[in-house]
């Protein structure tokens, strides 16, 4: 099992040493480092390619929101506060989760589980199961949502989307929301009946209706063509 190297900033000593207690206890989390400053933390996160970051909001010199902004999509993050009215800023940077001072074990517990998952790492049954293996040349696929598996008949899927941690199954009917990777979608559809054409679309070739100016019209939806994909989606239209 692969562990996620975890770094904590926080100006409180104190606050490390619980969070640093709370990691020596889960069997995914690996403790990689720990600093009071928040500018270390960043040149940490760079240097030892951290996965998950406990991230404290109020520090001095550098906060941790602009944290966030400056780390980019190096790491996932973590936020740890005991001030509930940063709670939306934390969430709209995409953070995986926003815990409450004082930190009860069973709370961060949920938070880093939470991570693992996003991370694709985890090979718990539940996460394997986002995603249920079946034959590329089937007739559906089975999806786990948040709530339930749905079926999917692979003739509806108009497109698909990758949505941050998501990804988008449209069919003509419903949008069906997963936490699962494109590259793992990908790898289930028939070849010749879907096209990855940016890393964050894949179509489905029988819904498309005109080919424009490397755009692609499905129904209402313009999904563009990426650089990457360009030659090999017109060498398998030219083929069709």
């Amino acid at each position: 099992m692969k562990k996620l190297k975890c770094l904590i900033v926080d100006d409180k000593p104190l606050a490390i040493d619980l969070l640093a207690d709370y990691v020596s206890k889960v069997s995914f989390l690996q403790l990689t480092a720990t600093t009071t400053n928040p500018l270390d933390g960043l040149t940490i996160v760079r240097e030892q390619n951290i996965d998950l970051v406990f991230l404290d909001i109020q520090m001095p010199e550098l906060n941790g929101i602009q944290f966030i902004k400056i780390a980019g999509k190096h790491c996932r993050v973590v936020l740890t506060t005991a001030y509930s009215k940063y709670a939306l800023d934390g969430y709209e940077h995409d953070v995986v989760d926003y815990l409450m001072k004082p930190i009860s074990f069973e709370r961060f517990y949920r938070a880093a589980e939470k991570a693992f998952q996003l991370t694709g790492t985890a090979e718990s049954k539940n996460n394997a199961a986002e995603l249920l293996p079946t034959e590329p040349s089937t007739e559906y696929l089975f999806i786990k949502t948040e709530h339930r598996i749905q079926k999917i008949n692979l003739n509806e899927i108009l497109y698909i989307e990758a949505l941050q941690n998501y990804i988008a199954v449209n069919t003509a009917g419903q949008k069906t929301l997963s936490l699962v990777t494109m590259k793992k979608m990908e790898d289930q559809l028939p070849k010749n009946d879907f096209a990855r054409v940016h890393k964050s679309f894949i179509v489905g070739l029988r819904h498309i209706s005109s080919i424009e100016r490397s755009r692609i019209f499905i129904g209402d939806a313009i999904i563009p063509v990426g650089d990457n994909y360009r030659d090999s989606f017109y060498e398998l239209i030219d083929n069709k």
